[in-house]
């Protein structure tokens, strides 16, 4: 994460208050500009850049260094499972956020096998999302909600 320079200034600042620099990537103008609306409400964070598809993920990622990528999966020309292997051995500073349609534990699986540090499901953006780049971005892992291990093995 970088700070702004008003947070090093000020003794005793949290995270909280700290810049986080995010790339976001989506094949659908429409879903990035949700994405960048429901960021909007934390002027800490700023959307530094955006892509449309896995090549230009890699691209941006490589010159922009973000601290969190907020990454699809199903996109033209590279997916988002490729793009996040790709970044992750190019910027492994880099943090990763898979959000997908494909809401499934496999799918969740092979997005943290392919080096993203958290998953969201598109359907629960709006409750995860926040949550979701703040975990990620302190290098947490976060699963959302619906794939928290249960007490029950499942």
């Amino acid at each position: 994460m970088t700070k702004n320079p008003t947070d090093i200034a000020s003794p005793g600042a949290d995270e909280k208050s700290m810049s986080i620099r995010i790339l976001l990537v989506d094949d659908h103008p429409v879903v990035r500009r949700g994405l960048k609306a429901l960021l909007g409400s934390r002027v800490e964070w700023q959307v530094i850049d955006e892509a449309a598809d896995g090549v230009e993920a890699v691209d941006k990622a490589t010159s922009l260094r973000p601290d969190v990528i907020v990454l699809d999966v199903s996109m033209p020309r590279m997916d988002g499972l490729e793009a996040c292997r790709i970044i992750r051995k190019r910027t492994p500073e880099s943090e990763i956020l898979i959000v997908t349609q494909n809401d499934s534990p496999q799918m969740m699986k092979e997005a943290l096998s392919a080096g993203a540090r958290g998953y969201v499901a598109k359907s629960n953006l709006a409750r995860d999302l926040m949550a979701a780049i703040e975990s990620v971005s302190e290098h947490r892992c976060f699963a959302g909600q619906d794939h928290t291990p249960r007490g029950d093995g499942q």
